[in-house]
């Protein structure tokens, strides 16, 4: 019978079964950043040890780094520490720092494909939830706590129980105007936002096999929304291309002999799986959030589902998600007023994504009253974006042209959400307070969707834009 890639990944860096269950598994490749590091570094320092394998970490800055006046140092104290810790901790170490103004500044998980860290077959961990962002290169990533960053700090290893894993098969061909985030949000959508638990999702199908490697990694950045911890695509020519010269990917006829090894370590077309589903990418349409949480979702030109339509168990968390956002059970989504449009994030602050946002933009203006922003995602996606000239469509048309990080996306730098503004945003997470106001409310769609939205003004289907 045929292995999984999940199966066989876990096994080649299996150091050894543990008698409570789980694996000692050895980590290939860590990332770490500037807001769950420090606390790893102290308890490292606190129990006599040093790092063990400083050419495997690698670190950069993105959480709280502010996207308009970087002037160091920074106006917020507290951001300012942790950029020092973060400074002097990689230096302390010898661990390989990708620093502001670096070139390779940026959010991790977009800098470690761009940089050709994650690479097919590693085991990869940061301390930061949307590390499943890697699987769509064929890598077992999962996001780990402060604790465990210590732990791989120390061992580069990690004790876990290995998931079960369920393939997603996306069949047939998606419409105009639906991109990869419709796809994710349709995927949580239908089964839920724990539905993973315990599963690693593994995402197969036409459409995935036609996605470039951007979309493949949107896809499994929002894994973890759907509880799954991990998920991936297997590796293929699309991988391949990809990470071709990339500066730490293997070169010359290293490249060529990893790609053998890269195409063995793919799922076995006899493989057997945990929990399969199938979804016809057909009946996607552009997807928009209408609650607390990414599962509750819909497609834009439908209406928001009524209380009595919904299964028991979801009734009270949807009947408050709509006292939160103050919307009105089956009424349309499409036309509610906005008032901020956020593209950028892990999920939707790559240089494809700005594209699919500036198509949109070219020639419009943002409605009056709304705040828009675009944050890429990493220095290299900004300076493609000013020579492909994106920021000059965006900045015509009245989007605010950002430098790299996280942003408003959990608003840990000075990019927030005001009282209960509400948010057209590209980014992974529609949690109450997540964009930084306590009442702010927050609408999860595509990148193009947000340009649609902003300049409307108003939740907008972008088919009709596009037109």
């Amino acid at each position: 019978m045929g292995r999984s890639l999940l199966d066989k990944v876990w096994d080649l860096h299996s150091v050894r079964e543990l008698p409570g269950g789980q694996t000692q598994l050895l980590i290939g490749l860590h990332l770490i950043h500037e807001v769950t590091s420090p606390q790893g570094f102290q308890m490292l320092e606190d129990a006599g040890l040093s790092v063990l394998c400083p050419e495997r970490t690698f670190a950069t800055v993105d959480h709280i780094v502010p996207t308009e006046l970087r002037r160091r140092p920074l106006r917020d104290a507290q951001a300012e520490e942790m950029l020092q810790a973060i400074e002097q901790n990689t230096k302390r170490h010898g661990i390989r720092f990708f620093p502001i103004g670096s070139g390779d500044q940026g959010i991790v998980h977009v800098i470690g494909p761009e940089l050709g860290l994650t690479q097919p077959g590693q085991t990869i961990a940061c301390g930061d939830s949307h590390t499943s962002t890697h699987g769509a290169f064929g890598a077992i990533a999962f996001g780990i706590g402060t604790s465990q960053v210590r732990d791989v700090l120390a061992s580069q290893c990690l004790a876990l129980a290995r998931p079960k894993v369920r393939r997603i098969r996306v069949s047939g061909r998606l419409g105009f105007g639906v991109y990869a985030k419709d796809v994710i949000l349709h995927i949580i959508r239908r089964l839920g936002v724990n539905g993973g638990v315990g599963y690693a999702y593994e995402y197969a199908g036409p459409v995935i096999e036609r996605f470039s490697m951007e979309e493949r990694m949107t896809i499994c950045n929002m894994s973890i929304e759907g509880g799954a911890r991990v998920g991936y695509v297997n590796p293929d020519a699309t991988t391949f291309d990809y990470l071709r010269g990339r500066r730490f990917a293997p070169q010359g006829d290293a490249f060529e002999r990893a790609i053998g090894w890269w195409r063995g370590i793919a799922s076995d077309a006899d493989a057997r799986f945990d929990d399969e589903v199938g979804i016809d990418g057909g009946e996607i349409s552009p997807t928009v959030t209408w609650g607390t949480n990414p599962g509750q979702a819909i497609g834009v030109a439908e209406n928001l589902p009524r209380l009595e339509d919904l299964p028991d168990a979801d009734r009270s968390a949807a009947e408050e998600a709509y006292q939160f956002m103050g919307l009105v059970p089956g009424r349309p989504l499409a036309g509610t007023p906005i008032q901020v449009a956020f593209v950028g994030s892990c999920t939707n602050g790559r240089i494809s994504d700005l594209r699919e946002a500036a198509r949109v933009a070219r020639g419009g203006k943002v409605a009056p009253g709304v705040r828009a922003l675009v944050v890429p995602g990493s220095e290299a996606v900004r300076v493609e974006a000013e020579r492909e000239g994106l920021h000059e469509i965006f900045m015509s048309a009245g989007f605010q042209w950002r430098e790299a990080g996280c942003s408003m996306c959990l608003a840990m730098n000075p990019d927030k959400l005001v009282g209960r503004e509400l948010c057209a945003s590209s980014s992974n997470r529609n949690f109450k307070g997540r964009q930084g106001s306590p009442t702010g409310r927050t609408l999860l769609m595509s990148p193009a969707m947000v340009a649609a939205s902003a300049l409307a003004g108003r939740v907008t289907d972008v088919r009709e834009v596009m037109r």
